[in-house]
Order: structure tokens, then C-alpha cells, then sequence
């Protein structure tokens, strides 16, 4: 059943954000920009920079998840991510049919999608009797898990490795190209990060030749810090005041 909003009623839902990048740029490290409780999910054992943390509730998968990780990404997310009657046991649901938020979460991360997606991959194969569909289904999964954490309204993050793009001297996420489109396309932020002038940097600009978009402001590129601080475009706030 669609959410139904009336005129001057729509909501301010959470943004997504997917960074990628090389090793070491931080890309697990800026989970702590975000407020409140996160619940992380960590596909590459790169956690240790959160032990500092005591607002991080974290789920860390390894080679022995692999086989089932997609039932078992499921089940932690029902059973973290959603708000449960303690009598019955059941999901609690809103008005529209819907699964409600545990409202301890706040941030929901997904911290290196490409080694989540190679064990899709290889579970998918492993249990295909004609290759010829595998992709389709992995985009399928990713896709539709895309769409579900759209539907949170909170704020998500995803992170990825970084390979070459198409043309020298350009890069995007480590992932299938129509599996990248099918999940990153429910993101506000898809952004690069890389270090300029000893400055992590996060470009999100589509013409410089990298995988980029931003849906929530007029930046182009911005510092890694300032992820969470979207900036209102000079000359467009002059010419309002005009």
C-alpha cells in the first residue's frame, strides 16, 4: 500500500549517502559524524575504528556468514531494525500496513558493500544451474534492498572500495555496473572520497569523469568532515534575497 501525503505534508526523509574510496580514506571513520544510535553492518572485519565509540551497536559478518548472508542480513535486520510487540512478537505496524523503526535506531550503515556483494555473487553461482541469470539476480537483491532502507526514513550510509572508471584518472564503486545502479540509485550522496592537500575530500561531481551525484544541495565537492553540512549555494541565496 503507497504512503499517501497531503498537499504542504510531505516529510523531510532521511538522506542516503554512498561514499567510496581507496583504503584508508576513511570511510568507516566518518560513521561518527552521525547522531544517536547506528546500527552497523560490517561486510570487511574494518571496525576497529569504532572501538572508541559507545553509540555504535555493531554486527560484523565473516567468511563463515558468507554462505547464507543474504537470510542472515535479513534476519538482523528484522530483528535490530524493527520495532516488535514483546507479547506477541510480531512486527509492530503503522497506519499504512508498514513495519515501524525501532526507535533506537537512528543510522543505519552498510560498511563495504563490495565485499557484501562478492558474497552474494558467489552464493547466487553456487546454487545456479544457468549462470546466464545470476546478475539479473544479484541486482535484484540489491535493488530491493535498496529500496527498503529508502523507505526507513532515516538516515543511511553505504560504503564501497573504489575501482577505475571508463577513462584514465577516473573511479567508481567496486561492483557490477547495472548491481551499482540498481542499489545506489535510491542514494542522495554518491560521492568519491579521496585526500587533496592532506584533506579527505568527497567529490560528487558527475562531470569530472567519476561516479558522483548529490540530490540534496548545489555542492560539487566538499570536505569529508562537512558531509553532514549541506551549504546553500552563494549566488543562488543572493539572488532569493533579490
Amino acid at each position: 500500500m503507497p504512503k499517501y501525503f497531503k498537499e504542504g505534508s510531505i516529510p523531510d526523509e532521511g538522506s542516503m549517502y554512498f561514499l567510496y574510496g581507496g583504503k584508508g580514506t576513511k570511510k568507516t571513520r566518518v560513521i561518527k559524524q552521525f547522531n544517536g544510535l547506528k546500527l552497523v553492518l560490517s561486510f570487511d572485519g574494518s571496525y576497529s575504528a569504532l572501538a572508541d565509540t559507545d553509540d555504535v551497536r555493531l554486527i560484523a559478518y565473516g567468511k563463515q556468514d558468507a554462505p547464507i548472508i543474504q537470510k542472515q542480513v535479513r534476519d538482523d535486520l528484522d530483528l535490530n531494525l524493527y520495532a516488535i510487540d514483546p507479547n506477541t512478537h510480531q512486527f509492530i505496524l503503522d497506519k499504512n500496513n508498514r513495519k515501524t523503526i525501532n526507535p533506537e535506531i537512528k543510522v543505519i550503515v552498510l560498511d563495504n558493500v563490495t565485499a557484501l556483494q562478492n558474497w552474494v555473487i558467489d552464493n547466487i553461482e553456487n546454487a545456479s544451474k544457468d549462470g546466464r541469470q545470476n546478475w539479473n539476480l544479484v541486482q535484484k537483491w540489491f535493488r530491493d534492498l535498496g529500496g527498503e532502507l529508502r523507505e526507513l526514513g532515516i538516515p543511511v550510509l553505504a560504503t564501497a572500495h573504489q575501482i577505475n572508471g571508463e577513462m584514465p584518472n577516473t573511479f567508481k564503486p567496486d561492483m557490477n555496473d547495472k548491481t551499482r545502479n540498481a542499489f545506489a540509485g535510491w542514494f542522495d550522496i554518491l560521492g568519491r572520497i579521496y585526500k587533496k592537500d592532506g584533506t579527505f575530500m568527497v567529490d560528487v561531481d558527475p562531470e569530472k569523469g567519476n561516479e558522483g551525484a548529490n540530490r540534496l544541495d548545489t555542492r560539487t565537492e566538499f570536505p569529508l568532515e562537512e558531509l553532514l553540512q549541506p551549504k546553500t549555494n552563494t549566488e543562488e541565496t543572493k539572488e532569493e534575497e533579490i
